[in-house]
């Protein structure tokens, strides 16, 4: 019997070495999928002096200022200089008026916001914001004509 069992003993000893050969390179894929998941470019392994992407801050795409939104014409980096230090182009895009407007609302910064004297460049701010962001004529939509009504019946 000992002959048999030192067999099924090696048998054994084999299928443990085996399983925790199994159990290594599970832990193994497990590690590097964790690190996949946590960093996607795995730029643990890279240089570092390789990641620095600089990013053109006044890339402009198909007329739009990518940074900012705003469309692109003479005066957009005046505007973008003097209007994005302070607040979101968002809100210069949202806010479409007319040449008095944009004057007494930049007058209304001025006493009350501290914004600095904007000199000659006020003009050219002006004259971008009234060319590329006029006031929208808004109202009622037209009247329905030719419907077929029916009547409700009780």
């Amino acid at each position: 019997m000992k002959k048999g069992s030192s067999e099924y003993e090696k048998l054994v000893q084999k299928a443990e070495r085996l399983a925790y050969t199994a159990i290594f390179l599970m832990a193994v894929c497990v590690g590097l999928l964790l690190l996949k998941i946590y960093d996607p470019t795995l730029s643990i392994f890279q240089d570092k002096k390789e990641l620095v992407v600089e990013v053109d801050e006044d890339l402009i795409v198909d007329g739009i200022h990518i940074r900012t939104g705003f469309v692109e014409d003479v005066g957009l980096m005046t505007v973008v200089n003097n209007c994005t230090n302070c607040h979101s182009s968002k809100l210069v895009i949202q806010n479409r008026m007319n040449a008095n407007r944009w004057n007494a609302t930049i007058k209304w910064m001025q006493e009350t916001q501290n914004l600095w004297g904007l000199g000659d460049n006020q003009k050219i701010i002006v004259d971008y914001l009234v060319k590329n962001y006029p006031p929208v004529e808004k109202g009622r939509r037209l009247r329905l004509t030719n419907i077929d009504w029916y009547e409700l019946k009780k």
